[in-house]
C-alpha cells in the first residue's frame, strides 16, 4: 500500500509555508477495505497528509539532515470529513517555530475552497540515538520530494530556487 498522502506541492517556501494537493482516487487501496459500498477517506489519512506536508517543509529547512517525525497532534478540528473519490484536498502548512529539538506547524485542509479541517502539529527532531538509523533509503527522500514537485516550485527565504541536489555539481576532492 502507498503511504504517501500528497500528490504534489503547489507552494513551497523554505522554512515558512507549503501547500500540497491530494486527489482522492477510487483506485486507492484503503477505499476497498474502508466502507467499500460508501468509500470515504478516513480523517486519520487527512491528518497524515497534513503531517507529510508540514513534515517535509520542516525536514527541508534542515537540508534533510535531521530526522523529523510527527510527535503530537496538539489540536485538530474537522468540519466535514465526507471525502469521496473525485475530491481534491488542499493541505496548507505554516511553520510556527523551528527549534533544535522540535517544530510546530499550523495546518489546514480545504476542498473546493471550503475549509474542512484545521489544527496544530508538533514535530520531534530525533537526537543522537537515531543518528545511525536511516528513515529513507539513499536518495529516496530526494526522489520523493522531486516527484512532489518541490524543486520545481520551491523557493528559499531570499526568493531564490531551492536547488535540486542531483543538479548541483559536486566539487572534486582536493
Amino acid at each position: 500500500m502507498n503511504w504517501y498522502w500528497i500528490d504534489r506541492f503547489t507552494v513551497f517556501e523554505s522554512g515558512r509555508r507549503a501547500q500540497a494537493v491530494k486527489t482522492i482516487s477510487r483506485a486507492e487501496d484503503y477505499l476497498r477495505d474502508h466502507l467499500p459500498f460508501h468509500p470515504v477517506m478516513p480523517a486519520s489519512l487527512v491528518i497524515e497528509g497534513l503531517a507529510q506536508t508540514a513534515g517535509l517543509l520542516i525536514h527541508e529547512s534542515h537540508n534533510f539532515k535531521k530526522k523529523v517525525v510527527l510527535g503530537k497532534i496538539q489540536k485538530i478540528v474537522f468540519y466535514n470529513t465526507d471525502l469521496v473519490p473525485g475530491d481534491t484536498l488542499v493541505f496548507n502548512a505554516d511553520i510556527d517555530y523551528i527549534k533544535e529539538e522540535g517544530s510546530m506547524a499550523s495546518v489546514s485542509v480545504s476542498r473546493d475552497g471550503e475549509l474542512i479541517g484545521e489544527g496544530v502539529l508538533i514535530f520531534a527532531h530525533l537526537g543522537e540515538d537515531f543518528a545511525g538509523r536511516d528513515l529513507f533509503a539513499e536518495g529516496e527522500l530526494e526522489d520523493l520530494v522531486r516527484a512532489y514537485g518541490m524543486y520545481d516550485i520551491g523557493v528559499m527565504p531570499d526568493g531564490s530556487r531551492i536547488p535540486d541536489p542531483s543538479l548541483v555539481k559536486k566539487s572534486p576532492a582536493t
